[in-house]
């Protein structure tokens, strides 16, 4: 792609500073190719720290074209997971009895939906975000990474709002947070590596495949009931707790009801389980992202 940065014709006499006269005109540079890079090449950290301010006005336009024209606005984020705990609470907690080890129901569904909801969120927009901004990609250059990046962080704005939804619940039913609520933004940011990660691969795939699409609606409601939310992790027979752990999700609920709750059990050998498996999903979608950046002009 070629972008044409000077002048073909003569630079005017008047334009030209005393003491430069002798400067050739043709010193100008008139063209400036930029070329995409092919195959597996090394992460460029620093353009996108370059490129930071891009990120910032991209996340603050994701919020606000998501609530404009909106009658409740930003009580979208609060109606939604709140909704689903109500749900949740008649049929699993009333009808079918789940046992909670103590925890009133409504407290224990809702703040396994809070990481829940940040994360479908966040992965339902990532991956469709360069789809989305597709006429951006096409007509001027900039690292192609911030858009899923953007993305993801803008969901940071809802799960703030459901968060005081949570602390007025356990006000309610008067539960003090222990000490291990110091440890709640470690779980967040694994919530966050989960969503970007995957978000990476499904982003690249859905620029060439816009079947994409369609499967990733799907894949976030099965991904759902394969998560412990509407009941803990324990009632897995043990000879599936493996298989169960390879869901990064699954460390990232449980973690969240230990760090707010303290009287679930975490189990350190499954959790560092979904860390790997996070931190897998996480590299390799940074370089499969940039192994496939040179074609989405092209393509999308």
């Amino acid at each position: 792609m070629k972008v044409n940065t000077g002048r073909k014709e003569p630079i005017s006499p008047a334009r030209i500073v005393k003491g430069s006269e002798n400067k050739e005109a043709d010193s100008i540079p008139e063209n400036i190719v930029i070329e995409p890079q092919h195959g597996w090449h090394a992460l460029d950290l620093r353009e996108i720290w370059h490129y930071r301010e891009l990120l910032y006005f991209l996340v603050w336009r994701d919020v606000k074209v998501r609530y404009k024209q909106t009658v409740i606005g930003a009580g979208w984020a609060i109606l939604q997971p709140f909704l689903t705990m109500v749900i949740f609470s008649v049929l699993f907690g009333e009808f079918m009895q789940i046992e909670t080890n103590g925890i009133p129901y409504p407290i224990f569904t809702y703040t396994a939906l809070l990481p829940w909801t940040f994360f479908a969120g966040a992965l339902a927009r990532s991956s469709s975000s360069l789809v989305y901004d597709a006429n951006l990609i096409s007509k001027v250059y900039f690292p192609r990474i911030i858009l899923p990046f953007a993305a993801v962080l803008s969901m940071l704005v809802d799960f703030s709002i459901a968060f005081l939804i949570l602390i007025g619940m356990m006000l309610i039913y008067s539960i003090i947070p222990e000490p291990a609520i110091i440890t709640l933004p470690l779980f967040m940011i694994l919530a966050l590596i989960s969503a970007l990660g995957i978000g990476l691969w499904l982003s690249a795939l859905h620029v060439k495949y816009r079947d994409i699409g369609y499967v990733i609606p799907f894949l976030i409601q099965f991904w759902l009931f394969m998560t412990p939310i509407a009941y803990p992790s324990s009632i897995i027979p043990e000879r599936w707790q493996f298989l169960y752990s390879l869901n990064p999700m699954t460390g990232v609920v449980e973690g969240f009801r230990w760090a707010l709750l303290g009287q679930q059990y975490l189990p350190g050998p499954y959790l560092f389980l979904s860390i790997l498996v996070v931190l897998a999903l996480f590299i390799g979608g940074l370089f499969f992202f940039r192994r496939m950046e040179y074609e989405f002009a092209d393509v999308v």
